[in-house]
């Protein structure tokens, strides 16, 4: 039940100005509803991030954490504390796409009203440029584990907390459409959409982990089993019906 190795963040977020943004409020890291101890020192302390658009947040949004609480509530392994929306930027220039001031309140609004564990983080919203999401999950762990220390076991030792990012069956299942994922050849409108270069992949569900949620329409499972780093990574990602 050991957490992956230990590596530096990634170079790109590393050499980023973090004090950069365009929402109006200084930013602040979000810590409302992280426990300050684990509950259960024998399971590993966890953290999903959900990335997209929210334009507007909905209701799936809202239940595909509740869902990912509920197994891992089932199981043993992972002690989950707390969940993040992370809003892309205008720089995602989706046709459509509110501001990122107001789908940042919209999303606040809608975790104030329903639940008292998730949380928005208006880092990613900030930036003037497109974040690639292994970009958006190490600015994660720089704050809860480089910053935050991670969090406290009932020993008082501190434990580091894994992240692992939150996302639908069908946004999975596109990663195999061809020629999308040529090593060279990334497509523009894809990358705009997901954010997920080829050699991203390694680092998202190699080192931090996924959590799938499963669609009716979209058969996981079996396109996890066919994709050769999907597979190679297979201990690193969860599948749940949706």
């Amino acid at each position: 039940m050991s957490s992956p190795p230990a590596i530096p963040l990634s170079t790109a977020y590393a050499s980023m100005d973090l004090s950069r943004g365009t929402l109006e409020d200084p930013y602040v890291f979000p810590t409302k509803y992280l426990p300050k101890m684990m509950k259960d020192d024998n399971k590993i302390p966890l953290v999903l991030v959900a990335c997209g658009s929210f334009s507007p947040i909905t209701y799936l949004h809202l239940r595909m954490f509740e869902m990912a609480q509920d197994h891992f509530n089932e199981r043993n392994e992972y002690e989950l504390l707390t969940g993040y929306y992370s809003p892309v930027s205008d720089a995602y220039m989706k046709e459509g796409l509110a501001e990122a001031k107001d789908r940042v309140k919209m999303c606040q609004l809608a975790v104030e009203t329903t639940s008292n564990w998730l949380m928005v983080d208006s880092w990613e919203p900030r930036q003037t440029t497109y974040q690639r999401t292994a970009i958006v999950l190490d600015h994660f762990d720089h704050e809860l584990n480089s910053v935050g220390g991670g969090i406290m076991t009932s020993t008082g030792e501190k434990r580091k907390i894994r992240i692992m990012l939150l996302a639908g069956g069908d946004l999975i299942a596109s990663f195999g459409h061809p020629g999308v994922w040529a090593p060279n050849d990334v497509s523009l409108s894809f990358y705009k959409r997901h954010r997920l270069p080829l050699l991203q992949l390694h680092h998202i569900v190699g080192y931090y982990g996924c959590v799938i949620v499963e669609r009716t329409s979209t058969d996981v499972y079996g396109f996890l089993l066919s994709h050769d780093i999907l597979y190679q990574h297979r201990v690193s990602r969860f599948a749940m019906d949706g």
